[in-house]
Order: C-alpha cells, then structure tokens, then sequence
C-alpha cells in the first residue's frame, strides 16, 4: 500500500519536519498558510482517506464537551453513560477514547457517526487551518501518522530549505 511507504519516508525524515517545522513556527513566515493550504488541496486529490484510516486506528481526538453532548444525543445514551462507555481523561485533562481503533470506525474505514464527528475529527488532519506555525508540534506528530501530512511536510521542508 502506497500510504504506508508514505509513512517510512516519513519516520525517515523526523530529523528534517522537526527542524523545519521549529524554524517556522520561530520565523513566521507570510506564505506560510498559502503553501500548506495549497499542498492540502494538492495531496487531497490522491489521497483516499478510507483507504488509509491509520488516524481512526491508531489513536484518539479529544472530545470537547459539546461533542460528547452530540454523541451521546445521537446515540441516544445520557452524557454520564457515554462518558463511562467510551472514553477517559488523559494525562493534560482531556477527554480521549478509552481504546483504538475508534468505536465508531466501521469494518469499511468508515466513521458511522460521520455527520455527528467530534471537532478534532472534523479539522483533521488540520493542514488547512489558519496560522499554521501555531500548530507545529501537532504537525510533526500528524506526519507521522497520515500520509497525506507526511507528504505535505515533504514538500513543505523543500520550500523552506
């Protein structure tokens, strides 16, 4: 599978993100959000994410109150319930799953709570966002994990190098 040679370039690379990625969040440059958002875009075209599902597998997103109260509507189970059914808090506090892969992961790679998704599964993998030197530590880890990110990042280090 194409996606997971994506993620031995990757893991070969770690040197090179992290040391791009610290030079940008320091400088700041003005194109910056320009070159991630149309790299997004670009990769966006090829990469088939239900292909792939590594996020879903691998590890979790925190739930913000406001997901959770979601989720618990639609799966018409009280908040408490839900809570103690599918998640636990982490070591900074947040509310993650209990286990991977999600619960919600279908045996397809699809998310079968797809339109009530908590809002870290919504931006994922948040290569598209605004001020994106905020995030960098975030993007190294998430070039790691998603193919799509590892080759944004590729070609992200070749534009600032």
């Amino acid at each position: 599978m194409k996606y997971k040679e994506d993620l031995k370039i990757a893991e070969s690379k770690k040197k090179d993100f992290q040391s791009v990625l610290k030079k940008l969040r320091r400088t700041k440059p003005k194109d910056l959000d320009d070159h991630f958002h149309e790299l997004h875009d670009q990769t966006f075209l090829d990469i088939d994410c239900l292909q792939c599902a590594n996020c879903c597998s691998t590890t979790s997103p925190i739930f913000l109150q406001s997901d959770i109260e979601r989720l618990s509507k639609l799966l018409k189970m009280k908040v408490p319930v839900f809570i103690q059914t599918y998640l636990k808090i982490d070591d900074e506090g947040d509310y993650v799953l209990q286990e991977s892969p999600c619960a919600f992961l279908g045996a397809d790679n699809k998310c079968i709570v797809y339109e009530s998704r908590p809002k870290a599964c919504r931006e994922y993998p948040h290569t598209n966002r605004k001020r994106m030197y905020q995030i960098t530590s975030l993007t190294y880890k998430n070039a790691l994990m998603c193919p799509a990110v590892s080759r944004i990042m590729v070609e992200i280090h070749k534009i600032y190098t």
